[in-house]
């Protein structure tokens, strides 16, 4: 009977996965306004649904404005980018065929022949990549608003009333279990919040500093490419890999092989600083993740979900270390807090104070 049920609890799990999806998507959405809401609440003493309608007023204003000054010249940027593209891999190609001609080793290879085709055949295969992983959402127009307005709505009860949730979810276990889970709840909403923030400031230090410094370096399109950085920089390591190439890999047609190794350190120096000086100031080594760990929840969240499990997969591998800790850890292996692995940081026990903090947090 125990198997029937689990069995049951998989397939029905497999079958709404996608509804999880965007409930788990509107409580991200829902810690990032909870975090300014709190503030608020706390720094001007106001109620929370002041506060709330604040942050979703200023949020919106922040990205209308930013959509303003930005928009218009990425979207200049982008389809002269796009426009030059054919001529721009011709001009890569020329130039790794005369590099390549210099070395006998490469010399009889397919990169030493400029009409091979050979790198608009691995941009053609990066193109086919994503379309497959974003057209299919693209094309449900329809669709994709539902899902944007059910995450919007849902994100904005749970920023309004979390405590009616957090104290909903708690209820469904028995008494004795309860404090366990009060304690999974409370880590598991203190570490989205520090990802959701910590995310969100590190897109757009790594956005600024890469625009600021391709534009020095005199590279091409330069503002696209530092939105680009940006935004891709929600996927970790691979996000960086792309965006740390692709200049550089313009930068090849101009035959001037100082300046791509110039982009490329760039790229590095860039995802460097962020990653051991801004977002540790902002995490708290709250999100502190093995990176083998890292990467392989982005492979197979990518693989199971596509695009959208790109983004997700780290959030998703934030939680999943809380339940690890708290449950395998501490309760099954009975370790103490402070013989726990330090992957994410132990929370108290299950409070009062702590159940208001929880209720803040979601």
């Amino acid at each position: 009977m125990a198997l029937f049920v689990a069995a049951l609890v998989v397939w029905f799990v497999v079958r709404v996965v996608e509804v999880l999806l965007l409930l788990f998507l509107a409580t991200l959405l829902a810690v990032y306004l909870s975090a300014i809401t709190d503030w608020l609440e706390r720094r001007f003493r106001m109620q929370r649904w002041l506060g709330l309608t604040i942050a979703v007023v200023a949020t919106l204003a922040a990205v209308v404005g930013v959509g303003v000054l930005l928009v218009p010249p990425v979207v200049d940027q982008t389809q002269a980018l796009v426009g030059g593209l054919p001529q721009t891999l011709t001009n890569i190609q020329d130039v790794l065929a005369r590099w390549a001609r210099q070395y006998p080793a490469l010399n009889r290879t397919e990169l030493a022949n400029p009409s091979s085709g050979l790198v608009a055949g691995l941009v053609a295969s990066a193109v086919q990549f994503v379309r497959g992983s974003f057209l299919g959402y693209v094309r449900g127009g329809g669709k994709v608003f539902i899902e944007g307005a059910s995450v919007l709505v849902m994100a904005l009860y749970l920023a309004r009333q979390p405590a009616l949730y957090s104290d909903g979810v708690i209820s469904l276990f028995a008494p004795r279990y309860r404090p366990i889970a009060g304690r999974i709840f409370n880590d598991a909403a203190a570490t989205l919040r520090a990802w959701v923030v910590g995310q969100l400031i590190a897109m757009a230090v790594l956005a600024i500093l890469t625009a600021i410094g391709l534009w020095i370096l005199g590279v091409p399109f330069w503002l696209a490419f530092g939105i680009f950085t940006g935004l891709v920089a929600i996927v970790p390591f691979f996000g960086t890999l792309v965006s740390t190439i692709l200049p550089a890999l313009f930068m090849v047609a101009t035959g001037d092989w100082v300046k791509v190794v110039l982009v490329l350190l760039l790229g590095v120096v860039v995802h460097v600083f962020e990653a051991n000086v801004v977002v540790p100031r902002i995490m708290q080594r709250k999100v502190d993740l093995p990176p083998v760990l890292t990467i392989s929840s982005v492979l197979v969240m990518g693989t199971l979900l596509g695009a959208i499990g790109l983004i997700v997969a780290v959030p998703v591998l934030c939680v999943t270390m809380v339940l690890v800790r708290h449950i395998l850890h501490r309760e099954i292996y009975g370790e103490s807090a402070g013989a726990e692995p330090a992957v994410l940081r132990p929370t108290e026990s299950w409070t009062g104070v702590e159940r208001r903090r929880v209720a803040g947090s979601i």
